[in-house]
């Protein structure tokens, strides 16, 4: 028994060679000429339609057939065709010179040059162009693509004197609707019905794109053959440029199916995809003439630039809604207000961008619920799995069991989500919900093509009724829009900037306060040090390119070590106040590694109290790390004055004064670090910020209310470099073999570095989860080094198969707060970003004591 010869489903109409049949239309003749022109391939109507009594030969010179004059409008024509996919036409071509005229097409295929010929049928293409202006004027006066969509219908059912004109829309799943429709009133409507995605396969879709156009004229003609019909090489000829090309059988039998009895597609392309088509029916043979097609090709590309604007101004206006909603969250929500009870005044602001039937919030292990949502147990039963999911993403379903299976026990009440994390750790979001219902989906006939036994075996049988076929969807809810998933990332941002402004508990309003700022800072220390790691991994790996780098790498290694310090300060989680000036030294000496007499710092100590402290760390790094790129800090000669003064009622004012560096101006661009500057005193502390900028230098002052400044204490300014880690020899015995999982290239090969130069004798890199998997089913190192964080997922599950086999590991990350998860995890120890030499050498002390 042959079971391959059985096997017929609809993914043979995806495989089906459609551009090479080896046959045309019989409405035209073809000639493929090779680059001496010379004829490669021939239908065999070409000698007929031309007039000839003799048959064009393969091998004979196009010269021998046409007259020169012709010729030589013909090579012109060819000589134009400088892009991939491009067509020329001329009309009304007296090809013999003996007076017959032809409308001819030409366009490149592979190594051929084709040209396809018909009689000319006289017409006024300058009138029908005209007449493109008044009708495109008409489109852009039509407010949304529905009414654009009807009126391109009526229109060129008008100009081309079909009996059916539709617009049809593909959707996500490639499927398409009828949207507007254009007929007379002989044949029935249809109007909003569905076709699935096999009615047009993939190679078609493909083939709408580059070739715009597609005419069949007559479907119980028979086509005409072209010869030979493979080539020298033996490959047939290309026809995907081909407005001729025959038509696959299976279409031709689904079309007599409709009673059709000529079609024309034209494709709706927006921003390079196929959006959707002009599919034009008549329940006759009917041929448009070239000089028609011409203009009827130039108003779909007409049609298709309106559309995309269209589209555009769409999408700009949802984003300008997005933004005023943005504003409501932010002026709305009261600040001694948690997000549970914020839920029913933002929830009608976020309706207007995103319709949904209720939300939920979940915040700090606090659950709230408006509208139609689950029951709290029946939340937290799917937040283990949330939480298993990429950080950071946006969960979009209409069918939420199908992603997560414990969602079936609410799947009466609401299936459709849109779940929008709106932190890191905890992981905390805000729902939104949809209903379910029965959607019923009209489809043209049955969506499913049966397989039929016949005299030759299986074949698909396409649709031999139209009438509406409908189909009910249960247990799914309305599907989200794709403006709905953008808004959704959008609302996921705002909502990161509005968390930080609640607290959930009105009575430990400053504790809940810090807790808010640590997402935000907890956040920024990590990008910090990730950036540092990757700086000195950078620097590392430049030192064999000279011979003395090795002093330049502790000199920049020294900075980046200061300014991780810096970080650290506002950070570490013990909220006494703090000196200001050692605040400014920490921050100062990762650019002037010492240099000390380019900044001048006077005036009393101020300790500040926490809640300030972080805020002017924020600030004064910005406002240093400006100096060091733009002021007087980036050059040699540039000073820097700091002085602090107490005014009268005990507030703090610093005063900033650069000199001696480049001229600067005012900043041409307001980024997030301007922004910083600019008003995080004023909004967090009350204070004031003025901040000027002549040609001499930047000057700035700010104000710091007292009741963030303690004057009691007064500590002796200091000004020391961050602890330089060093080269710490390694004694004693090394691991053999080091496993390191790492996702950064720089950072990867700068540790290898490090730990071959302390003596690691075999040390393998994997940058995924999958690679470090597979390298341990093959090999057991003796110690692995694992970074959490590996861009979309974290190496846990490296660490749990770590774990099985016994071979002691240690993290690497940036989050401080993993140092609470080490045993649960099952890690040595916690290797902080930046980390170096020194660093490693200690991990690898300590590994071999306790080995």
């Amino acid at each position: 028994m042959n079971t391959a010869a059985e096997t017929v489903d609809l993914t043979n109409c995806d495989r089906e060679p459609i551009h090479q049949l080896g046959t045309i239309q019989p409405f035209g003749a073809l000639v493929a000429l090779n680059s001496d022109w010379i004829i490669a391939h021939c239908s065999t109507n070409f000698a007929a339609l031309l007039g000839r009594a003799n048959p064009v030969e393969v091998g004979e010179r196009l010269a021998s057939i046409v007259s020169p004059d012709a010729l030589a409008q013909l090579r012109s024509l060819a000589a134009n065709l400088q892009l991939p996919d491009h067509v020329e036409r001329t009309f009304g071509l007296d090809l013999t010179g003996e007076g017959a005229l032809f409308d001819c097409t030409v366009h490149r295929s592979g190594n051929h040059t084709v040209i396809e010929i018909e009689a000319h049928v006289p017409s006024d293409i300058e009138r029908q162009m005209a007449r493109l202006r008044p009708i495109m004027a008409q489109l852009e006066m039509r407010s949304d693509v529905i009414a654009m969509a009807d009126e391109a219908a009526r229109q060129l059912r008008a100009n081309l004197g079909m009996d059916r004109v539709m617009v049809y829309r593909f959707g996500a799943d490639s499927s398409g609707e009828v949207i507007a429709e254009s007929r007379s009133d002989a044949v029935e409507p249809f109007l909003g019905l569905r076709y699935p995605a096999t009615d047009i396969p993939k190679q078609a879709r493909a083939l709408y794109v580059r070739n715009r156009f597609r005419l069949i004229a007559d479907v119980s003609s028979d086509p005409v053959a072209i010869e030979p019909a493979l080539s020298v090489d033996g490959t047939p000829l290309d026809l995907s440029m081909s407005t001729l090309r025959a038509v696959s059988p299976i279409h031709i039998e689904y079309l007599r199916n409709m009673g059709v009895g000529a079609s024309l597609s034209i494709s709706i392309v927006v921003e390079g995809k196929l959006w959707g088509l002009f599919a034009c029916h008549h329940y006759s043979a009917k041929l448009v003439p070239p000089s028609q097609r011409a203009a009827a090709e130039l108003f779909s590309e007409l049609f298709s630039l309106v559309l995309e604007r269209t589209l555009a101004r769409e999408r700009a206006a949802m984003q300008s809604k997005a933004e005023e909603v943005h504003d409501l969250l932010m002026r709305d929500i009261v600040d001694a207000a948690s997000m549970a009870e914020s839920l029913p005044t933002i929830d009608p602001v976020i309706q207007a961008i995103i319709d949904h039937d209720g939300a939920s919030v979940f915040v700090d292990d606090v659950y709230d619920r408006f509208g139609a949502a689950p029951e709290e147990d029946e939340f937290r039963a799917i937040v283990p799995a949330l939480n298993s999911a990429a950080t950071s993403r946006v969960l979009v379903s209409d069918a939420l069991a199908d992603h997560l299976p414990k969602a079936q026990a609410f799947a009466g009440t609401v299936t459709g989500a849109v779940v929008i994390p709106i932190s890191r750790t905890p992981r905390d979001y805000l729902v939104l919900w949809r209903k379910p219902l029965s959607q019923t989906v009209t489809w043209a006939g049955n969506p499913e093509k049966p397989a039929e036994h016949g005299e030759n075996g299986i074949r698909l049988s396409p649709r031999k009724s139209f009438a509406a076929w409908q189909e009910t969807v249960e247990g799914r809810a309305e599907a989200w829009s794709p403006t709905d998933r953008q808004m959704a990332e959008r609302l996921r941002v705002t909502l990161l900037e509005v968390i930080l402004r609640l607290t959930d508990d009105a009575v430990n309003e400053r504790a809940r306060a810090q807790e808010q700022q640590e997402l935000l800072i907890a956040e920024l220390n990590h990008r910090v040090r990730n950036i540092l790691n990757l700086i000195r991994g950078l620097i590392g790996q430049s030192k064999g390119e000279a011979t003395d780098i090795e002093g330049f790498v502790d000199i920049i290694g020294g900075r980046i070590g200061s300014l991780a310090m810096a970080h650290d300060n506002i950070t570490k989680g013990n909220w006494s106040s703090a000196s200001l000036s050692e605040l400014i030294d920490t921050e100062a000496e990762a650019f002037l590694a010492g240099k000390t007499d380019r900044l001048e710092l006077t005036g009393p100590e101020a300790m500040i109290a926490p809640e300030a402290y972080t805020v002017l760390a924020l600030v004064l790094h910005e406002m240093i790390t400006n100096s060091a790129k733009y002021g007087s800090l980036s050059d040699r000669k540039g000073f820097l004055s700091i002085t602090m003064s107490r005014e009268s009622d005990g507030d703090l004012l610093i005063d900033w004064r650069e000199s001696g560096g480049p001229p600067v101006s005012p900043p041409q661009r307001r980024g997030f670090g301007s922004t910083i500057i600019e008003r995080s005193i004023p909004f967090e502390l009350g204070g004031t910020v003025k901040i000027e900028y002549p040609p001499e230098g930047v000057e700035a002052q700010f104000l710091v209310p007292s009741r963030f400044v303690d004057w009691s204490t007064i500590r002796p300014q200091t000004r020391k470099p961050g602890p330089d880690k060093g080269d710490a020899s390694q004694g004693g015995p090394v691991p053999e073999t080091v496993l390191l999982v790492e996702d950064s290239m720089i950072i990867a090969l700068d540790t290898e570095d490090c730990l071959r130069g302390l003596g690691v004798a075999n040390v393998f890199i994997e940058s995924t989860v999958p690679g470090a998997l597979d390298f341990l089913k093959k090999q057991t190192p003796d110690l692995a080094i694992l970074d959490y964080n590996l861009g979309d997922e974290n190496s846990e599950r490296v660490a749990k198969d770590l774990v099985s086999r016994g071979i002691p590991f240690w993290l690497a990350t940036g989050y401080g707060e993993m140092r609470d998860r080490l045993d649960e995890i099952g890690a040595r120890g916690l290797l902080s970003k930046p980390y170096g030499r020194a660093d490693l050498a200690t991990v690898i002390a300590s590994d071999m004591d306790d080995a």
